[in-house]
Protein backbone atom coordinates (compact mmCIF):
# COMPACT_ATOMS: atom_id res chain seq x y z
CA UNK A 1 0.00 0.00 0.00
CA UNK A 2 3.10 2.58 0.90
CA UNK A 3 4.52 1.71 -2.77
CA UNK A 4 1.08 2.44 -4.37
CA UNK A 5 0.62 5.81 -2.93
CA UNK A 6 4.62 6.86 -3.65
CA UNK A 7 3.99 5.91 -7.19
CA UNK A 8 0.62 7.68 -7.44
CA UNK A 9 0.76 10.80 -4.98
CA UNK A 10 1.22 13.23 -8.21
CA UNK A 11 -2.55 12.11 -9.62
CA UNK A 12 -4.00 11.60 -5.68
CA UNK A 13 -3.09 15.40 -5.42
CA UNK A 14 -4.67 16.46 -8.36
CA UNK A 15 -7.34 15.10 -7.79
CA UNK A 16 -7.53 16.19 -3.84
CA UNK A 17 -7.02 19.65 -5.96
CA UNK A 18 -9.95 19.49 -8.13
CA UNK A 19 -12.29 18.44 -5.36
CA UNK A 20 -11.36 21.45 -2.73
CA UNK A 21 -11.92 24.06 -6.21
CA UNK A 22 -14.75 22.20 -7.12
CA UNK A 23 -16.44 22.21 -3.28
CA UNK A 24 -14.76 26.22 -3.48
CA UNK A 25 -16.94 27.35 -6.55
CA UNK A 26 -20.35 25.53 -5.55
CA UNK A 27 -20.28 26.56 -1.75
CA UNK A 28 -18.87 30.49 -3.25
CA UNK A 29 -22.58 30.66 -5.00
CA UNK A 30 -23.39 31.42 -8.82
CA UNK A 31 -22.30 35.28 -8.51
CA UNK A 32 -18.68 34.08 -9.67
CA UNK A 33 -19.66 32.09 -13.08
CA UNK A 34 -22.42 34.60 -14.01
CA UNK A 35 -20.46 38.03 -13.88
CA UNK A 36 -18.01 37.97 -16.89
CA UNK A 37 -14.87 39.94 -16.35
CA UNK A 38 -15.01 41.25 -19.54
CA UNK A 39 -18.22 42.86 -19.16
CA UNK A 40 -16.26 44.95 -15.89
CA UNK A 41 -13.28 45.91 -18.37
CA UNK A 42 -15.48 47.09 -21.33
CA UNK A 43 -17.83 49.63 -18.95
CA UNK A 44 -15.07 50.89 -17.36
CA UNK A 45 -12.19 51.58 -20.13
CA UNK A 46 -12.16 52.03 -23.61
CA UNK A 47 -11.81 49.21 -25.87
CA UNK A 48 -8.48 48.79 -27.57
CA UNK A 49 -7.27 47.49 -30.97
CA UNK A 50 -4.41 47.03 -32.93
CA UNK A 51 -3.70 46.26 -36.83
CA UNK A 52 -7.71 46.41 -37.44
CA UNK A 53 -10.05 46.25 -40.50
CA UNK A 54 -13.07 47.96 -39.76
CA UNK A 55 -16.21 48.26 -42.77
CA UNK A 56 -19.16 50.39 -42.12
CA UNK A 57 -22.35 50.32 -44.61
CA UNK A 58 -24.87 52.47 -44.79
CA UNK A 59 -27.13 51.90 -47.24
CA UNK A 60 -29.70 54.98 -46.91
CA UNK A 61 -26.42 57.39 -47.77
CA UNK A 62 -25.62 54.83 -50.14
CA UNK A 63 -22.22 55.04 -48.94
CA UNK A 64 -19.45 52.72 -47.89
CA UNK A 65 -16.25 53.71 -45.72
CA UNK A 66 -13.41 51.22 -44.88
CA UNK A 67 -10.63 51.94 -41.62
CA UNK A 68 -7.57 50.27 -41.50
CA UNK A 69 -5.53 51.23 -38.45
CA UNK A 70 -2.46 50.60 -36.55
CA UNK A 71 -4.25 51.13 -33.26
CA UNK A 72 -8.19 51.80 -32.59
CA UNK A 73 -9.89 52.52 -29.50
CA UNK A 74 -13.27 53.10 -28.74
CA UNK A 75 -15.15 54.45 -25.90
CA UNK A 76 -17.04 52.71 -23.41
CA UNK A 77 -20.40 53.66 -25.19
CA UNK A 78 -19.10 52.68 -28.29
CA UNK A 79 -19.95 56.02 -29.88
CA UNK A 80 -16.65 57.34 -30.54
CA UNK A 81 -13.81 55.49 -32.37
CA UNK A 82 -10.64 57.03 -31.74
CA UNK A 83 -7.70 55.64 -34.74
CA UNK A 84 -4.15 56.00 -35.10
CA UNK A 85 -2.08 56.04 -38.50
CA UNK A 86 -5.04 55.25 -40.47
CA UNK A 87 -6.23 54.73 -44.02
CA UNK A 88 -9.92 55.91 -45.04
CA UNK A 89 -11.70 54.47 -48.14
CA UNK A 90 -14.95 56.00 -48.78
CA UNK A 91 -17.09 54.47 -51.33
CA UNK A 92 -20.16 56.16 -52.67
CA UNK A 93 -22.58 54.23 -55.03
CA UNK A 94 -22.03 55.42 -58.42
CA UNK A 95 -19.22 58.07 -57.84
CA UNK A 96 -15.55 57.66 -57.83
CA UNK A 97 -14.34 56.40 -54.48
CA UNK A 98 -11.79 58.55 -52.26
CA UNK A 99 -8.95 57.22 -50.25
CA UNK A 100 -7.25 59.25 -47.32
CA UNK A 101 -4.76 58.66 -44.54
CA UNK A 102 -3.24 60.50 -41.91
CA UNK A 103 -1.78 60.35 -38.19
CA UNK A 104 -4.81 60.55 -35.96
CA UNK A 105 -8.68 60.68 -36.32
CA UNK A 106 -11.56 60.31 -34.57
CA UNK A 107 -15.01 59.72 -35.24
CA UNK A 108 -18.41 60.37 -32.80
CA UNK A 109 -21.66 58.67 -33.91
CA UNK A 110 -23.85 60.86 -32.53
CA UNK A 111 -22.68 63.71 -33.59
CA UNK A 112 -22.00 62.45 -36.95
CA UNK A 113 -18.66 64.32 -37.00
CA UNK A 114 -15.02 62.40 -38.04
CA UNK A 115 -11.85 64.71 -37.14
CA UNK A 116 -8.81 64.28 -39.02
CA UNK A 117 -5.27 65.01 -38.67
CA UNK A 118 -1.53 64.82 -39.31
CA UNK A 119 -0.22 64.42 -42.67
CA UNK A 120 -3.12 63.84 -43.83
CA UNK A 121 -3.29 62.72 -47.65
CA UNK A 122 -6.07 62.17 -50.25
CA UNK A 123 -6.14 60.77 -53.34
CA UNK A 124 -9.91 59.86 -55.77
CA UNK A 125 -10.46 57.39 -58.30
CA UNK A 126 -11.11 59.88 -60.52
CA UNK A 127 -7.17 61.51 -60.65
CA UNK A 128 -7.22 64.35 -57.73
CA UNK A 129 -5.42 64.93 -54.91
CA UNK A 130 -5.59 66.72 -51.55
CA UNK A 131 -2.93 67.65 -48.87
CA UNK A 132 -3.42 69.34 -45.42
CA UNK A 133 -2.51 68.82 -41.90
CA UNK A 134 -5.93 68.74 -40.40
CA UNK A 135 -9.59 68.47 -41.68
CA UNK A 136 -13.04 67.92 -40.08
CA UNK A 137 -16.44 66.04 -41.97
CA UNK A 138 -19.40 66.66 -40.63
CA UNK A 139 -21.72 63.59 -41.96
CA UNK A 140 -24.56 64.94 -41.07
CA UNK A 141 -24.40 68.46 -42.51
CA UNK A 142 -22.48 66.94 -45.41
CA UNK A 143 -19.62 69.87 -45.15
CA UNK A 144 -15.62 69.37 -45.05
CA UNK A 145 -14.01 72.10 -43.66
CA UNK A 146 -10.03 73.29 -42.57
CA UNK A 147 -8.45 76.32 -41.35
CA UNK A 148 -4.96 74.59 -42.57
CA UNK A 149 -2.80 74.99 -45.89
CA UNK A 150 -4.16 72.85 -48.15
CA UNK A 151 -3.28 71.71 -51.58
CA UNK A 152 -6.29 70.24 -53.99
CA UNK A 153 -4.38 68.90 -57.58
CA UNK A 154 -6.74 67.69 -60.54
CA UNK A 155 -5.31 66.16 -64.13
CA UNK A 156 -5.14 69.57 -65.26
CA UNK A 157 -4.85 71.95 -62.33
CA UNK A 158 -3.58 72.65 -58.87
CA UNK A 159 -4.80 74.98 -56.38
CA UNK A 160 -2.95 75.84 -52.91
CA UNK A 161 -4.56 78.04 -50.41
CA UNK A 162 -5.74 78.28 -46.92
CA UNK A 163 -8.60 77.20 -45.73
CA UNK A 164 -10.77 74.98 -47.34
CA UNK A 165 -14.77 74.43 -46.99
CA UNK A 166 -16.28 71.46 -49.10
CA UNK A 167 -20.53 71.36 -49.47
CA UNK A 168 -20.12 67.69 -50.01
CA UNK A 169 -24.02 67.87 -51.45
CA UNK A 170 -23.40 70.38 -53.62
CA UNK A 171 -19.73 68.74 -54.57
CA UNK A 172 -18.57 72.28 -54.48
CA UNK A 173 -15.20 73.61 -52.71
CA UNK A 174 -13.73 76.82 -51.80
CA UNK A 175 -10.13 77.66 -50.84
CA UNK A 176 -10.45 80.57 -48.29
CA UNK A 177 -7.61 82.57 -48.66
CA UNK A 178 -3.74 83.16 -49.76
CA UNK A 179 -5.33 80.86 -53.02
CA UNK A 180 -2.55 80.07 -56.23
CA UNK A 181 -3.91 78.49 -58.87
CA UNK A 182 -1.96 76.77 -61.69
CA UNK A 183 -3.46 75.56 -64.74
CA UNK A 184 -1.63 72.84 -66.63
CA UNK A 185 -1.54 71.80 -70.27
CA UNK A 186 -4.53 73.85 -71.45
CA UNK A 187 -4.53 77.16 -72.45
CA UNK A 188 -6.28 79.87 -70.25
CA UNK A 189 -8.68 82.50 -72.74
CA UNK A 190 -9.91 85.02 -69.99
Amino acid sequence: MKSFFKRQWPLIGTGVLLILAAFYLMKSGKGIVQEPIIKEVVSEERIKLEDIHYTHEDPEKEMKWILDAKKVNFSADRNSIFFHDFKLTLQPKNKPWYKLTGKKGDYHKKSGVINLSGDLEGFSEDGYKITTEQMRINEKKGCLKTDKPVKISGPFFSVEGKGLFVDLKKEKAKILSDVTTIVKGRSLVL
